[in-house]
């Protein structure tokens, strides 16, 4: 299973037709306001965001830098806050989809597959072997997000439904 890191900063789920829209972090130093699209996506406040990338919107998974993949049968990003095995926590998150109280909640349209990248890189160069294609359907959908954990898991998801 691959995974996605943070340098510190949110992730983002990218349209891939407008990827090269993208252009990251043009200026660190300053107010965060001042850090081009990556002060963007640090503007956005909870689990779950929306930023536009070119003709199109990004999904912001902000809150925390954590380590995240996505589960394609299960439509169902799962972000790593904590647990003693990746299969524990895959397993747990399959488990917790089902029960969870979902805290967060928005709509999105994409065109098609997405990249899943660290936010601070430009969309035409995300950093290698550090982002992940997920291919969705085009159209609009349905994101939630929650904090969960039980004794020894503790993670964020963030579920995508198709919403027609």
């Amino acid at each position: 299973m691959d995974w996605v890191e943070s340098g510190g900063g949110p992730l983002l789920a990218a349209p891939a037709s407008q990827l090269a829209r993208w252009e990251g972090s043009t200026d660190d130093e300053g107010p965060v306001e001042t850090w081009g699209d990556y002060g963007r996506a640090c503007a956005v406040e909870g689990y779950i965001g929306l930023v536009g990338v070119g003709a199109g919107q990004g999904l912001v998974l902000g809150d925390e830098p954590a380590t995240t993949t996505y589960l394609p049968d299960e439509r169902l990003f799962v972000r790593w806050a904590a647990a003693d095995s990746e299969s524990e926590l895959v397993d747990a998150a399959r488990q917790a989809v089902h029960d969870v109280e979902w805290e967060e909640e928005l709509g999105w349209d994409v065109d098609g597959p997405v990249v899943l990248f660290d936010s601070a890189w430009p969309g035409a160069t995300p950093e290698p072997g550090n982002h992940l294609k997920i291919d969705l359907a085009p159209g609009p959908y349905r994101v939630r997000a929650a904090y969960t954990k039980d004794e020894r898991t503790w993670m964020i998801l963030v579920h995508l439904q198709p919403a027609s």
